[in-house]
């Protein structure tokens, strides 16, 4: 059982998933967050852009590479996701002891999977090699996050040019996870991670009932009724990623598309429609 004066890990990245790069990048963007490219990776099926944080965290955009390998897209995990309209797509983590982790976490009785090797090309041609471990049974990085830790230098990887893309916003505070039954949920991230029993409320606006898990950066969303969007996105995506929420440094620089309340925070939310997914700031 982990203390909980501690979070267990750092937020490494968060991903968005979609069929055009420079769409994405553009609606980014739009809503006042640039972008940079970042490359593509070695799997000879992806490539992606990042916004970078101060507090080392990142927003990752990714999408098909233009002459990707056939064999490689078909056997890609977020084929689906990149397919569809852009959306949140899979979270990622950090800790000081990797090996330590999984350790810990098949003693806790969690499946994970040994780790894979992976690396992109920046454009400036400095690689980045890392290894990531998928927790959990569902699909990488969806559920559970994926564990990351790097062969090369971190900052390489989280920062093209050694500087956050923006100082507006600190890092990455929330990943919002669609999940079809609460207390399942909820008792699989206790297992994991110890988390105490959760907060709970309803917001109508985002269609969800919300728990909010102690320490860790982690928000569930469970649909209020059968009219709720999540409903359509866990049918066909599965438990996932639903939205980002960031904390914002200068909030009064941004005008939101809405505003709601969560468990005593005020979220701003940016123009879904504009940006083509849920991304918040508190």
């Amino acid at each position: 059982m982990l203390p909980l004066s501690a979070a267990p890990f750092d937020i490494d990245h968060v991903i968005v998933a979609g069929r055009d790069l420079k769409a994405m990048q553009a609606a980014l963007a739009a809503v006042g967050l640039a972008s940079e490219y970042g490359g593509p990776h070695t799997n000879h099926a992806t490539e992606m852009s990042l916004t970078s944080f101060p507090d080392g965290s990142y927003l990752e955009l990714l999408a098909m590479q233009p002459n990707a390998d056939a064999k490689a897209v078909a056997a890609y995990v977020w084929a689906k996701q990149i397919e569809s309209q852009p959306g949140p797509c899979a979270w990622v983590v950090r800790v000081k002891d990797f090996d330590g982790e999984i350790k810990r976490l098949r003693e806790a009785g969690v499946k994970v999977d040994d780790a894979v090797r992976n690396g992109r090309v920046r454009p400036d041609g400095t690689r980045l090699e890392w290894e990531a471990a998928k927790i959990g049974e569902d699909p990488t990085g969806t559920f559970f996050p994926s564990l990351e830790h790097d062969f090369t230098p971190r900052q390489n990887r989280a920062s093209l040019t050694g500087k956050p893309t923006t100082r507006d916003f600190g890092g990455v505070a929330k990943v919002v996870i669609a999940v079809r039954d609460m207390d399942r949920a909820i008792q699989r991230f206790h297992q994991a991670y110890g988390v105490p029993p959760p907060i709970k409320q309803v917001d109508a606006a985002f269609g969800a009932q919300l728990a909010l898990l102690g320490n860790i950066p982690v928000i569930l969303a469970a649909p209020l009724n059968g009219r709720s969007w999540l409903n359509d996105r866990l049918a066909r995506f599965g438990e996932g990623p639903c939205a980002f929420v960031l904390s914002a440094r200068r909030p009064g620089a941004y005008k939101p598309a809405s505003r709601t309340r969560w468990f005593g925070v005020d979220i701003s939310w940016f123009d879904a429609e504009k940006l083509g997914w849920r991304l918040g700031y508190e």
